[in-house]
């Protein structure tokens, strides 16, 4: 799946294949989908920084734009945050207001079921699948590895090997669940260089998939097998 970056010669065509993404993905929904991705619209086409990744806005503001209380708002924020389509580039302190960002990829890859309703042109435009990055090493996979099983990480497997089967197995599918305290799911890889080569690059869409799996899990920390 290509990346959106809603910059360049393409900016405004690619701003509208987010848009047209989350406006089927909306329709397809009940009720509750429509208000929450329309909520977003309305924030992603008034506030939103396209050049920055910026949405800087306070919660009054939001709740005069959206028409409700700031108590709605602070709920319907916290689901665009456990969702993954919103992300809090820095957190607010001393009475300022949080810089969020928007989760591009996963909302595309959320959306993606519903790319059919606006058309063959858009899917071909927006499909394919997520680019594995490049690396001039092969990640090692155990011979016989466990695959995931219930619970927390065996439904975040579930999740990430249903978005991208390619990618999942080149980085995912070795990595073994040590536990999770205090919000935190520590995940074990066969070597550093597994360890740190997710972690640099894939942190976010672990978080991504653990928190829908449980909305308790605030972050996901990679160790190699033997690291204490």
């Amino acid at each position: 799946m290509q990346i959106i970056r809603p910059v360049g010669r393409e900016a405004s065509a690619k701003k509208y294949d987010l848009l047209s993404a989350l406006m089927a993905h909306a329709l397809a929904g009940d009720q509750h989908r429509q208000r929450l991705v329309l909520r977003l619209m309305a924030l992603i086409t008034t506030r939103y920084n396209w050049q920055r990744d910026e949405l800087t806005m306070g919660q009054r503001e939001m709740a005069r734009l959206w028409c409700v209380d700031e108590r709605t708002v602070k709920r319907d924020m916290a689901r665009l945050k456990a969702l993954g389509w919103v992300v809090v580039k820095r957190q607010g302190a001393r009475g300022r207001v949080s810089v969020l960002g928007l989760g591009l990829e996963r909302i595309m890859l959320d959306t993606r079921a519903e790319w059919e309703h606006i058309g063959p042109d858009f899917v071909e435009r927006a499909g394919g699948t997520a680019p594995v990055p490049e690396s001039t090493v092969v990640p090692f996979r155990p011979r016989g590895a466990v695959e995931a099983g219930d619970g927390t990480w065996g439904a975040a497997c579930r999740q990430l090997a249903g978005e991208d089967p390619a990618l999942y197995e080149a980085w995912f599918a070795a990595l073994s669940e040590a536990g999770c305290e205090g919000g935190v799911l520590v995940l074990i890889a066969p070597t550093r260089f597994h360890a740190s080569y997710v972690a640099g690059h894939f942190i976010g869409r672990l978080l991504s998939a653990a928190s829908r799996a449980d909305p308790a899990i605030r972050a996901v920390r990679i160790r190699s097998a033997g690291e204490g």
